[in-house]
């Protein structure tokens, strides 16, 4: 399961609409890694004039990994959180996230960052089963 849902929660879904500030709460609370990860970028990426930073350090867990997984293979849960922390988002491998401005045009950089090249490129052996 990739989230913990509130009852309430679900019972709302189950009525109509979600508001977006609950949805991420449950996000934070599920995938804590992850969500500390973006967080923590995007601070990052304010205190710079850079059109992206990332992340290279591998989780130290299965358990991260598997957070950090979810979290960028749903595109609900990674849409919220580029609005949540107003960001793009991309992702290689099993580990590399980068948050990407959005108040400038940042598109030839993600389409570097998201290529074939650049997935090729950030290949690794120790990566290879995660």
């Amino acid at each position: 399961m990739s989230l913990d849902v509130s009852s309430t929660l679900l019972s709302q879904a189950e009525s109509g609409e979600v508001s977006e500030v609950d949805f991420i709460d449950t996000v934070r609370r599920s995938l804590p890694y992850a969500y500390e990860m973006i967080s923590g970028l995007t601070v990052q990426l304010q205190g710079t004039s850079a059109l992206f930073v990332d992340n290279t350090t591998p989780p130290a867990s299965e358990a991260e990994r598997g957070q950090l997984l979810r979290a960028m293979a749903s595109n609900a849960i990674r849409a919220s959180l580029e609005r949540h922390f107003g960001v793009h988002l991309a992702f290689q491998n099993c580990h590399r996230v980068a948050v990407f401005r959005t108040d400038v045009d940042t598109s030839a950089a993600r389409g570097v960052f998201t290529s074939i090249r650049g997935q090729l490129l950030n290949q690794s052996p120790v990566l290879r089963d995660c």
